[in-house]
């Protein structure tokens, strides 16, 4: 009998790298080529993005629904076209209103296949799925860091070349899907799911679980989001320059590339949830810190903190969700961390503008501090209550 075929991790990883790659050219580009290009404020600059994120939510949602009740290949490849089509499209159309319009189609087809990546990634043929959501999330974020510095030395020489180098990759992106992810899911996961299945009446407090994790990963990708916005401003108006900023994200980079595969190695002799915890703290009380820190070097360390949280839990939890959710619904759970993690960057930026003008930089730390803290807890209860009544039976 002949062997049926499966997704590949190496496949799975390459479309996450060139998928990254390819996003991170427009982000760092999209509220400075508004603004001093195309002549907008920065106030529009902020409903763009706004926007995109909302673009990206839908496509999360439409991505997981049509991965568990379509076609996953088909879903895949057309969120690959959807966004593909619209950057190349942005190469001769990149004036006002089309640039916006354009981006908002990128980030819905990014959208679906950000939903997709991580529902594929629990079809990969793996004895821990937790190496493969390591893997997976490893490739991203060496895509972000190449698209990131491409970007800043293509910008400057010309914004029609910038653009033709983001479509390359989403093209090979897009023949990646094409070539490689036409795999049968759904014989997969009937092999899968009675282990997922099993315990019918556990069912309802492992959903309470993995609600609670949406809503503190919505806080955590908050406070993610005031890094990427409102502590540029804080950090320079301290006297540190700009590129000292800057800098961290590529330190940022650098850290996840180098102790994602140390994380990895020792991830089998930790409890997956004990290693999440210790992430999510972590990078709760890096926000705790901030109030009292002046320096660079303070700001280094408390962002070597931040990095650690987030390279010990975030990869881990889409492997977390998994465990714990059938298998027919994968699309769904997977979907709904993307769009998590979308909503919370939304919001970020927005709540640190109005607790800024009405208080201070200090009460925007401690207010992400108690939001990140407070939405830990639950989870902590639920799966103490689940994990109890597991060794029970």
């Amino acid at each position: 009998m002949a062997k049926a075929k499966t997704l590949k991790l190496k496949w799975l990883s390459l479309a996450s790298l060139l998928n990254s790659t390819g996003a991170a050219f427009l982000w760092p580009l999209i509220t400075v080529f508004i603004n001093k290009h195309l002549g907008k404020s920065l106030t529009v600059a902020g409903i763009v993005l706004f926007i995109m994120s909302i673009a990206m939510i839908l496509g999360n949602y439409l991505g997981g629904y049509l991965f568990d009740h379509w076609n996953a290949y088909l879903t895949s490849v057309w969120g690959a076209v959807i966004a593909t089509v619209s950057i190349i499209f942005m190469i001769f159309f990149h004036n006002w209103p089309a640039f916006p319009i354009l981006i908002y189609f990128v980030s819905f087809g990014d959208g679906i296949c950000a939903s997709v990546i991580n529902s594929y990634g629990n079809f990969v043929p793996s004895n821990d799925a937790l190496f493969v959501y390591n893997m997976v999330y490893l490739a991203f974020n060496v895509g972000v860091v190449l698209g990131t510095l491409l970007v800043g030395v293509l910008y400057p020489i010309s914004i029609d070349l910038t653009f033709i180098v983001a479509s390359c990759f989403y093209v090979v992106f897009l023949l990646t899907m094409i070539l490689f992810f036409n795999v049968p899911i759904l014989k997969q996961a009937k092999k899968k799911e009675t282990a997922a299945v099993s315990s019918t009446s556990h069912q309802r407090l492992r959903e309470l679980i993995v609600y609670a994790i949406f809503v503190h990963l919505c806080m955590i990708y908050l406070g993610y989001a005031l890094w990427e916005s409102i502590m540029s401003v804080h950090i320079t108006k301290l006297g540190i320059p700009f590129v000292a900023y800057s800098l961290l994200w590529t330190m940022n980079g650098a850290i996840i590339i180098v102790g994602q595969p140390i994380v990895s190695y020792f991830a089998p002799y930790i409890k997956l949830y004990k290693q999440i915890y210790v992430g999510l703290l972590l990078f709760t009380f890096s926000f705790i810190l901030l109030p009292f820190i002046h320096t660079l070097l303070g700001f280094i360390l408390d962002f070597i903190m931040l990095t650690l949280g987030d390279m010990m839990s975030v990869p881990g939890i889409p492997a977390w969700i998994s465990d714990i959710t059938p298998v027919s619904r994968t699309g769904k759970y997977q979907s709904l961390i993307s769009s998590t993690i979308s909503i919370g960057r939304a919001i970020g930026p927005l709540l640190g503008g109005i607790i800024i003008e009405a208080y201070s930089y200090n009460v925007l730390f401690l207010t992400a501090f108690l939001l990140m803290f407070i939405t830990f807890i639950p989870i902590t209860i639920t799966n103490g209550i689940y994990m109890r009544r597991k060794q029970a039976n």
